[in-house]
């Protein structure tokens, strides 16, 4: 993206201009003043923001005046003035009604972004969004009655105009390290709580908390848990047969707090020879997790066949202009996080909502977006690794609760891959597996494998530790669909960031025909939510993986603190058997070999559906992958069937019961006795 700076500049300045005498004038009818009034003193505030960012002195205010700012900046948002916010759906359709609700609303939320790019010094990116203020702005002092049409044009218009700068914008500053917006922060003073500011994220306590906590810790303590990070990232290429490419780049995804970690993996990737980018997803604080929901399908506003084509279209150009930056992405590594407050999302009826026809269309877009994606960073190229740890509000026990986190995450590879194959071993025996619920859970699910040709070369399930997905471990397998048949139940999982209360899944032929769960009121409440959030939109989705999870250790701690319901589901697929709904885990990869660490190949890597790749692409993939764990608590019996009729049953009543693999049930007794 070529910019005359100069040029740039002076229409940054006739914007700031602009705006500083839109919060004098009346302009706009009286309905509207207060609306375009607040939204250009946020705007101002944002550049008063970018000046000091400018001059160096924005992070060198103390803390009180950094997190005043904060405060400034994020106000519309924050909870406890969010129920009279113009970025709030409620207020604005109860203000301006429902056409011109919906779409000011969206446009508050839009402005917003001003925070971050003021943080960044994107000066472009700024003045482009001011411009469109000033333009709505400009509508509403003619105004008349299709301005609400007008402006949701001039949205629109805005959107698909500068929709290949964004997309510019967000490939260079993830793959590429030198433009990096975040990998200096996370490389500076981490002894300094202020470089947590210059993110133009909102800063709670949470990780205020989570930094003082860090830096609290030993250098030896700091640089294990780099290593465990690091060291499961370069073991990922070994596992999944990817040869690393020299000087290829990672992502690194790392929550605001973990600053001293991050600078320490840093050094360690590049020792590695991997060169590292850091990028704000996943790095940005939830300031307020119902705005987030409210907005969530905000683009339906000017979601259609040509805003679509169109976005594809400069998609495609731009992925080819970058097509070398691209070739050299090897992977994210990401950090995530667990134990924020429960949320349970507010259904809004004034909330922006695709329609049935959009919702078809989004299907659509998302098969396609990914094939675009997918042709340029192949999966078969690129490994991962994905590491979480608790923050301060998963209790009291903090600190205690991050010490066993610690230890889950270092335990034996080579332990455990001993015990996993035994396990293995005796699923290749049988044709499929049975799971029973117990202790009110109601599962009862038959799932089909994949059958071998070759017993001394071939293995239906992967035999996974501690690599890309940390902690250890699962052994799991791509089912056959046909014959997988059953209910799959669990009283309450969190899924994607939500709660899902008495969760119930009905599978035909591997194919999900019903699902229900009991969030909300009414039964369309909750179908809407499972639509949404499980199926994508989708009619149905087939069983993508079946997992068993060994680590007891986890499941423990989930226990022995009460946190269960709040371990990501990277922990909690490891406490109990898992089944993903969605693709499987070799998407888009299923040519490439994979081989465990006895040599044999694992043969399961297809199913019914995504062979259809072969075939008719467009119905190979639905782009979800959602794990579903079932704990050892809620297990009656997971058994391995024969041919011949008889069972060797794998787990017993929460307990492992196949030889060799009995050790896994030590965490579980001791717990057990502790209680006593």
């Amino acid at each position: 993206m070529e910019l005359d700076m100069d040029f740039m500049k002076e229409r940054y300045e006739l914007c700031v201009d602009r705006i500083k005498e839109i919060v004098k004038e009346q302009e706009v009818p009286a309905k509207y003043q207060d609306y375009f009034k607040s939204e250009a003193e946020f705007i101002l505030s944002t550049v008063e923001m970018a000046e000091l960012v400018a001059a160096g002195t924005y992070v060198k205010q103390s803390l009180k005046e950094l997190e005043e700012w904060n405060d400034k900046l994020y106000a519309k948002i924050l909870p406890k003035k969010y129920e009279t916010s113009y970025a709030n759906p409620a207020y604005a359709v109860k203000k301006f009604g429902v056409r011109e609700g919906k779409i000011l609303c969206a446009l508050s939320a839009k402005f917003q972004e001003l925070v971050g790019y003021a943080a960044k010094q994107k000066l472009y990116f700024q003045t482009i969004l001011m411009e469109l203020f000033l333009e709505v702005y400009g509508r509403y002092t003619e105004y008349d009655e299709f301005v609400a049409k007008d402006v949701k044009a001039s949205y629109k218009s805005f959107l698909m105009d500068y929709r290949r700068d964004y997309l510019e914008d967000g490939i260079q500053s993830q793959y590429n390290p030198d433009l990096s917006p975040y990998r200096e922060i996370v490389l500076a003073d981490t002894a300094d709580e202020r470089i947590m500011y210059r993110y133009g994220a909102y800063v709670t306590d949470i990780e205020r908390k989570t930094f003082s906590f860090l830096n609290k810790l030993s250098q030896e303590e700091i640089d294990a848990m780099a290593d465990t990070y690091v060291d499961g990232y370069i073991r990922g290429f070994e596992t999944m047969g990817v040869e690393r490419k020299e000087n290829g780049v990672a992502l690194m995804l790392c929550p605001i707090g973990f600053e001293r970690m991050a600078k320490a993996a840093v050094e360690r990737f590049e020792k590695q020879g991997v060169r590292v980018s850091v990028h704000q997803r996943g790095m940005m604080t939830t300031v307020n997790r119902q705005y987030g929901y409210d907005h969530r399908q905000d683009y339906a506003l000017v979601f259609d066949k040509v805003y679509v084509n169109r976005f594809l279209e400069d998609m495609s150009a731009v992925y080819e202009e970058n097509k070398d930056l691209l070739s050299m992405y090897i992977g994210p590594a990401v950090v995530e996080t667990f134990g924020e407050p429960d949320f349970e999302p507010v259904n809004k009826k004034e909330a922006v909502q695709l329609d049935k026809r959009q919702i078809k269309l989004d299907r659509e877009f998302d098969q396609k977006y990914a094939q675009i994606a997918y042709s340029y960073i192949k999966n078969d190229e690129t490994s991962f690794t994905i590491i979480a740890y608790p923050v301060p509000t998963i209790g009291d026990n903090f600190e205690d609760i991050f010490a066993e986190t610690v230890r889950c995450n270092t335990l034996s590879n080579e332990e455990y891959s001993k015990i996993q194959q035994a396990l293995i071993d005796e699923l290749d025996t049988g044709y499929a597996c049975k799971i029973l619920g117990a202790n009110g859970n109601e599962t009862d699910l038959t799932v089909m494998l994949m059958e071998t040709k070759d017993p001394a070369k071939e293995t239906k399930f992967e035999n996974c530790t501690a690599d890309v997905n940390i902690p250890v471990g699962e052994v799991f397998t791509s089912p056959v669909l046909k014959g997988t048949n059953g209910l799959l139940h669990v009283s309450k999982v969190f899924l994607r960031g939500y709660e899902f209360k008495n969760l119930k899944v009905w599978f035909e032929d591997g194919k999900t025909t019903k699902l229900s769960c009991e969030n909300f009121a009414t039964e369309e409440e909750n179908q809407k939510f499972i639509s949404e959030n499980l199926l994508f939109h989708h009619d149905w989705v087939p069983l993508g993986e079946f997992a068993i999870g060994t680590n007891t250790t986890a499941f423990v701690m989930g226990e022995k603190y009460d946190i269960a319901a709040k371990l990501p589901i990277l922990i909690a697929e490891k406490t109990g058997p898992h089944f993903a709904i969605g693709d499987t885990c070799y998407k888009r990869s299923e040519d490439h070999k994979v081989y465990n660490r006895d040599g044999k190949e694992i043969i399961a890597r297809d199913n019914e559906v995504s062979i259809l790749r072969k075939t008719e692409p467009e119905k190979a993939y639905f782009n979800c992958h959602t794990d579903i764990t079932i704990p050892y608590g809620e297990i009656g019996e997971i058994s391995s069937l024969k041919k011949d009729g008889s069972k060797t049953v794998l787990i017993k009543d929460g307990r492992f019961v196949l030889p060799a693999t009995e050790e896994l049930n030590k965490p579980l007794e001791e717990y057990e006795a502790s209680k006593k």
